[in-house]
């Protein structure tokens, strides 16, 4: 019988929809089949998400995770009891959620560095309650990245058979395009090569997607492609990497899509966010590669207006549980 990896998922904000879509995951029969599952959290939230959902699951409290039953019908979980339920609404930006989330994903992280759990599937949290909290990191990325000392890690998306990953994040499109030079393309490549390899994908071939309309017609619309992008790739293709580019950014996802590319290279967020998005909403899943553990995240927040209603969708936290299990045991060889 294959080892089944084991999934750390700490709770998220407890007054967003994480406790929600977090218990409702266990529902989904082919999780279970194929990952045992630990959730990081406080069992009175985990109660009221139950409660609310109206999903029968029995909780068993563990101090470790060689505690755990990884039986149907229970939640395994590390009651961290970091949450006063006489102070909490859901829906809220609180102090105590900034810091009861934050708390979760560092003892996940431990469980992970500890080699404890395979892998990491994380829940939306909230900047401003992270910062009402005194936190001092604004999101998942940052906090993975100091509490493993890993340096810059790498985010890839992946909805069905499409996979992206980002040579820039969160920037506007001046300060992106600044940073879209030679080097940082031929270094990116390399990255998104290992991460590929790391994941099982033998052989990868890359596309690296264009800038300007039509990759920018050899300069007739740009000079980016010219200048930087292209003697990019054509280094990483002298250093023996499989890639092409830059493809048009109108067809190259729909053509990695449909199998032609193992992973699209996108230059920008928007860029690959939108292609991701539009192919399924629900089903884009974020990994963040870099990392001594593999980490897939839901790609949407804390939803605070709907929160506690048991309106949340739980597919997005499924596919994400699903990702952590089908790439956690070959990321770690």
């Amino acid at each position: 019988m294959n080892k089944k990896a084991i999934i750390a998922v700490p709770m998220g904000d407890p007054a967003g929809i994480g406790p929600e879509i977090t218990v409702k995951s266990f529902l989904n029969k082919d999780i279970l089949n194929d990952s045992n599952i630990v959730v990081v959290g406080d069992s009175n939230v985990i109660e009221r998400a139950l409660e609310i959902t109206g999903v029968e699951l029995k909780v068993n409290v563990i101090k470790s995770v060689k505690d755990a039953k990884f039986e149907t019908g229970t939640i395994d979980l590390i009651d961290m009891k970091n949450v006063n339920m006489d102070e909490f609404e859901f829906g809220e930006i609180q102090a105590q959620c900034g810091q009861a989330a934050f708390d979760y994903i560092e003892k996940a992280i431990d469980l992970a560095m500890k080699n404890e759990v395979d892998a990491l599937a994380t829940t939306p949290i909230n900047k401003e309650s992270l910062y009402a909290a005194k936190v001092p990191f604004i999101g998942h990325t940052e906090m993975l990245e100091e509490l493993t000392n890993s340096h810059d890690p790498l985010t890839m998306f992946q909805v069905l058979d499409l996979r992206i990953f980002f040579l820039t994040r969160h920037l506007s499109l001046k300060d992106a395009i600044a940073q879209m030079t030679k080097e940082r393309v031929r270094d990116y490549v390399e990255r998104s090569h290992d991460a590929l390899i790391k994941l099982g994908v033998e052989n990868p071939k890359l596309a690296v997607a264009g800038l300007n309309p039509h990759s920018g017609e050899n300069g007739l619309f740009g000079m980016e492609e010219v200048d930087e992008i292209t003697p990019g790739i054509e280094w990483a293709k002298k250093d023996g990497y499989d890639v092409t580019g830059p493809v048009p950014a109108d067809s190259v996802f729909f053509q990695a899509l449909n199998g032609k590319y193992d992973a699209v290279i996108s230059l920008y967020h928007d860029q690959g966010h939108i292609a991701a998005k539009m192919t399924d909403f629900h089903k884009t899943i974020s990994i963040t590669n870099g990392l001594p553990f593999l980490r897939s995240s839901v790609d949407h927040g804390t939803a605070f207006d709907i929160a506690g209603k048991n309106i949340a969708s739980s597919e997005s936290m499924e596919e994400a549980i699903k990702l952590a299990g089908k790439y956690a045991l070959s990321f770690r060889k």
